[in-house]
């Protein structure tokens, strides 16, 4: 078959709104589960720049904060909690404290960005490099497509998260020595309860941000803008951060996801509690679904024609 040919099939498949090929599931050795898989599109994934940039400004985040605390001095020692007591005020004690302050940080709003950028960016950018269609003519099935690159970006947004404690560690245990992580309010967790604990803070943090997730990997099957799914995923993160701080809605922001992001602070406590916690991952992972179903059930029925 030609180029034009070719050509003239896709379009007349984007037109109906089905890639042709994809329905013909009938060519000998044709295995939808095989078609694209999830190490070739984490390969791909990994050699774009956005991916590159965004995983050196989290590496360099813990340096950037260790040079701050070198050049204005310990946060203790200045008062830095505003007369709150808070985990800046123990940041220089240990490794263990310098990772869990390097996420206090970082959790309300720069680690949005990973997760929108990652989830927002995967299938809009292949609609603005009108790849998309090809993608389906050759032929992988929408679930199937959809199912990939959702798995790898959230992959690489736990990733993200993963990697931001981990150099905090390593960046903490040199200027800082390794220690027991001491806690604000007093007391101590000794170094391998309190790794598991910011483990499990890791963890909470990856579940809170599903929301996010959910929402920029919604926005990016409805549109062919990149940088509209990714810049609309965190606008709405933002508001609802905005709409948590209005104290007159009362008992209804508990059913804000932004109500809940910093419920991880419970895990570095003397006694773990989960109550917090479980909340925050219930209403997370509720709108999660409902945005990624909302994903899907579009996309299966969207005019694929760039």
């Amino acid at each position: 078959m030609s180029v034009t040919e070719t050509d003239a099939a896709i379009d007349t498949s984007g037109a109906t709104g089905a890639s042709g090929p994809e329905s013909g599931t009938g060519a000998p050795g044709y295995r939808a589960r095989r078609t694209l898989p999830l190490r070739v599109e984490a390969v791909r994934q990994l050699r774009r720049r956005r991916t590159l940039f965004m995983g050196g400004a989290l590496a360099v985040l813990p340096f950037v904060l260790i040079a701050a605390f070198a050049i204005g001095g310990s946060p203790s020692s200045r008062g830095g909690g505003g007369g709150r007591i808070t985990l800046m005020d123990t940041a220089t004690a240990s490794a263990a404290n310098f990772a869990a302050t390097s996420l206090f940080v970082s959790a309300g709003f720069l680690l949005v960005i990973p997760v929108a950028l990652f989830c927002g960016d995967t299938v809009a950018s292949e609609a603005s490099w009108s790849s998309l269609r090809y993608l389906l003519a050759a032929p992988v099935p929408r679930a199937r497509l959809l199912w990939s690159k959702l798995v790898v970006a959230l992959g690489f947004s736990l990733a993200a998260m993963v990697l931001l404690p981990l150099v905090a560690l390593a960046a903490g245990a040199v200027a800082y020595g390794w220690g027991p992580l001491q806690l604000p309010t007093g007391g101590a967790l000794d170094a391998s309860t309190a790794i598991s604990r910011l483990a499990l803070a890791v963890a909470f943090v990856f579940v809170s941000q599903l929301v996010t997730a959910g929402l920029a990997f919604w926005l990016s099957t409805r549109t062919d803008a990149p940088l509209g799914a990714v810049g609309g995923a965190v606008g709405l993160t933002i508001v609802g951060n905005v709409l948590d701080a209005v104290t007159a809605l009362g008992s209804w922001r508990a059913f804000l996801p932004a109500h809940w992001q910093f419920a991880w602070a419970d895990a570095l406590q003397p006694e773990l509690e989960w109550g917090g916690m479980v909340k925050g991952a219930s209403v997370s992972v509720a709108y999660a679904l409902i945005l990624f179903a909302l994903a899907f059930r579009g996309f299966s029925r969207k005019d694929v024609v760039s």
